[in-house]
Order: structure tokens, then C-alpha cells, then sequence
């Protein structure tokens, strides 16, 4: 059960934030920028410093919002999935797939979210358990190669990351994204300090979600 609650909970949010960072303030500075803007979904990679004390600190922090789902990224192997799962983690994202880390996922009962290319890949992902799939990156390919996945693959679930904005989040949810994984686009203000400056675009990409959503429900 609690598997298929936080896979709810992701398709609805509908947006993760990809969190990257120089130091563990940074990252923690932008995590609750986002959520302050509305964005919820948190991936902290492990490409920051202490990421296990990040996820740990947000999962603490926000523990009263129940929208709140804080995962960790960047995860290589079985190992480091490990770790973030016992900081608290409710979702695992790594950039290619990894069959023991698929494994552990399951195990602990934590959705695995690899990131594939191909047919092939994905096809391995799902033999595995994975329920969703990372297409990475997404910047590679277009909106209209998610149909082209699922003609052969008609189950499955993707979650385009790399190359998605504004400009093109609504092209990803119509041609069947279940949820989309934003980063630089989103994130490029925290290098320079302005997290405010977060919080507007979080708000903005929230606002996004919610007519593509209401024009769907239409």
C-alpha cells in the first residue's frame, strides 16, 4: 500500500523539482522555495553534498504537508538507495537502470524511477518492477516520442525529464506524460542566490499544471 500511495501522490503533483546545489543550504533553501511556490515534489540528486541530511531535514521539516513528497536523485547504485531511503526517501530516481537497484526499490516497498532511452530499456525497467520510467533526456527526443513508446508498451508510465519548461509542459501532458521532471529551468536562480525568484517560477509552473490539467478535465 504504501508503494501505490506515494505513486499517487506523484501523478498527483504532477511536476518534480530536480534540486541540485553547491552546499546543503542551497539545496534546502531551494527545496522550500519550491514548495512555497507550490511545486511539492522534491528530488534531491546525490550530486549535493550531504544529500542524505538534506532529505532527512526536508522530510522532517514538512512532515505536516501531506502534498509534500521528498525523493532522492542521482542515485548510481543499490547502495546509495540504500542511504536515502533510510533518510527518509519515498521515491528513488537514478539516470539509467540498475537492476539491483530496482530490487532494493522493491524490497522496501519505494517506487524506482530509472532513466531509459529505449525500447529496450524500458522493457527491462518493467520486467523489474518499475512502475515509472524516466525518459532521459527528454531534451534528446520530443513530446511525441512518448506515443511512440507506447504503441509497443501501451502500460506504460513516463516521466520526461531534461528539456521540459514552460514552453513545452503542456505538448509532454498531451501526448500522455504522467508526470515531468524540471530542473535548470526551474532551478537556475538558486546559483545566484534568488530564491524568491524560485518561488515566482515554482508558482508559475504550478499554474501551468493546473490549466493543462483543467482544459484535460474540460
Amino acid at each position: 500500500m504504501k508503494r501505490a500511495t506515494i505513486l499517487k501522490k506523484i501523478e498527483q503533483i504532477g511536476i518534480i523539482a530536480v534540486v541540485r546545489g553547491k552546499s546543503k543550504e542551497q539545496a534546502l533553501a531551494a527545496s522550500s522555495a519550491l514548495i512555497k511556490g507550490g511545486i511539492t515534489g522534491i528530488e534531491v540528486t546525490y550530486t549535493i553534498d550531504h544529500a542524505s541530511e538534506v532529505i532527512e531535514t526536508l522530510v522532517t521539516d514538512f512532515s505536516d504537508q501531506a502534498d509534500v513528497v521528498v525523493g532522492a536523485g542521482t542515485v548510481l547504485d543499490a547502495v546509495t538507495a540504500r542511504l536515502a531511503i533510510l533518510a527518509g526517501a519515498e521515491y528513488i530516481v537514478s539516470p539509467s537502470f540498475d537492476k539491483k537497484t530496482a530490487e532494493l526499490c522493491n524490497l522496501y516497498q519505494i517506487p524506482y524511477l530509472p532513466g531509459c532511452m529505449t525500447i529496450t530499456e524500458m522493457k527491462e525497467a518493467l520486467l523489474s518492477g518499475v512502475d515509472i520510467v524516466k525518459l532521459f533526456p527528454g531534451s534528446v527526443y520530443g513530446p511525441e516520442i512518448i506515443q511512440a513508446f507506447k504503441a509497443p508498451l501501451p502500460q506504460l508510465n513516463i516521466m520526461p525529464t531534461g528539456g521540459v519548461n514552460l514552453a513545452n509542459m503542456q505538448d509532454w501532458f498531451a501526448q500522455g506524460a504522467l508526470a515531468v521532471g524540471v530542473g535548470g529551468s526551474l532551478l537556475a536562480p538558486a546559483a545566484t542566490g534568488d530564491f524568491d525568484k524560485i518561488t515566482e517560477l515554482a508558482q508559475q509552473y504550478s499554474d501551468m499544471l493546473k490549466k493543462i490539467r483543467g482544459k484535460a478535465d474540460g
